[in-house]
């Protein structure tokens, strides 16, 4: 049976003033929360045991989950009350969960209509540690890849700021849609502890590793990262 993580511990900086009082998490977008939404998203392609974190008014995403008794999916918690530790550090925590086969990552605020089995077909045809999904959108922060979509590196546009995993002519940036698929055995090779982006780990162990891209460009997608996308969230996923 599939599993599956959505990170909902971040504390929304950007969603203000709605997360002075709540998690993003449960921010609406047509009378569905982000949660929700994305719960019912992996229902679609027979997911139906998730790990959730929680840090940020955790209690409320909890309250939410029994109330709608996990909207028919078994919701395991993963608590970061007392720390938020990022995407790598929340992801190594809920490590004892994925004991068997690749599984699903996600971000609460993103919503997106990506074919998870088609991005499941092309992770199995190619083994990699992990697939990420990422779009030809763009971005400020993108990954890196060479012609066979194997991750190399990563920029900031904005900054100029690039890490380089491997050399490689040509590289072509992509936007990365926070969806993921995971092997469990990349868990013993994330040397870093504590509070961490998986970011770092990913480019760490692409210098040793088949890390792929999975292009979904062409599907719907949104960062429902700020306020002002949900009008245009509830025109995308009515």
């Amino acid at each position: 049976m599939m599993k599956a993580m959505i990170f909902a511990a971040g504390l929304g900086t950007r969603f203000k003033p709605w997360t002075n009082q709540h998690p993003k998490a449960l921010a609406l977008v047509n009378g569905k929360s982000l949660l929700q939404r994305n719960i019912e998203y992996l229902q679609n392609y027979g997911v139906r045991e998730v790990i959730v974190n929680v840090h940020h008014f955790s209690e409320q995403i909890i309250e939410a989950i029994d109330k709608n008794k996990g909207w028919g999916s078994t919701i395991t918690i993963s608590d970061e009350t007392t720390e938020v530790l990022e995407t790598g550090g929340g992801l190594k925590k809920a490590a004892w969960y994925f004991n068997s086969g690749p599984f699903f990552v996600i971000n609460a605020d993103v919503l997106t209509n990506l074919n998870l089995d088609t991005m499941m077909d092309f992770h199995q045809q190619y083994q990699p540690l992990a697939t990420l999904a990422v779009t030809n959108r763009e971005s400020s922060r993108n990954f890196l890849f060479d012609d066979e979509n194997n991750l190399c590196g990563w920029k900031n546009l904005k900054t100029g700021e690039e890490k380089i995993s491997r050399q490689k002519q040509n590289l072509i940036p992509k936007a990365f849609s926070t969806v993921h698929i995971i092997e469990p055995k990349i868990f013993p090779l994330i040397s870093r502890n504590g509070k961490f982006s998986i970011v770092d780990s990913y480019l760490e162990i692409a210098k040793t590793h088949t890390i792929k891209g999975f292009d979904h460009s062409g599907s719907k997608f949104i960062d429902v990262g700020k306020p002002e996308s949900v009008a245009t969230a509830e025109k995308l996923f009515p």
